[in-house]
């Protein structure tokens, strides 16, 4: 343990800066330390992982209990598109309209099948699931891991 002045003599002899670190602990903390040069690095460890951050956005498709095999295929090109260029996560959405909610099976076999239909390429993160008077299901692009294993 060091007083004050004791400290601040060896900093301003050393030519660097006392650093308070911890000052609610009994006694307080400090460090003898370059601070500017601190400064530095931690503004350039935050910047560096900013960098290797990568944000992820969410599409939706919208689909009907009742798709054609035609229209089908269109929504699955643009998932695919979402999943594998963007890398993006996608919500499967199927709005129930009118009488369709007594079919919710319709609607669970569609979403079953865009999962099979992406199964290369995404992995599922949530199962098919009713929120009011729609069904949901979320996608997301599998990662280079889960590529190797296959």
């Amino acid at each position: 343990m060091m007083s004050k002045s004791e400290a601040l003599n060896r900093a301003s002899d050393a030519g660097l800066d006392l650093v308070l670190i911890s000052p609610n602990a009994k006694p307080p903390v400090a460090r003898i330390m370059d601070y500017g040069k601190y400064r530095f690095e931690q503004q350039k460890k935050l910047k560096e992982s900013r960098k290797k951050s990568k944000t992820v956005s969410v599409k939706e498709i919208r689909l009907s209990p009742t798709i054609e095999g035609n229209d089908f295929e269109t929504k699955l090109k643009h998932v695919r598109k979402f999943i594998s260029k963007e890398g993006a996560k996608v919500r499967v959405s199927i709005r129930f309209r009118g009488r369709a909610i007594t079919h919710k099976e319709l609607g669970q076999q569609v979403l079953e099948k865009m999962a099979e239909a992406t199964s290369d390429i995404a992995n599922v993160i949530s199962k098919p699931k009713m929120e009011g008077r729609s069904m949901f299901l979320m996608l997301a692009p599998k990662s280079d891991k889960d590529k190797k294993k296959k």
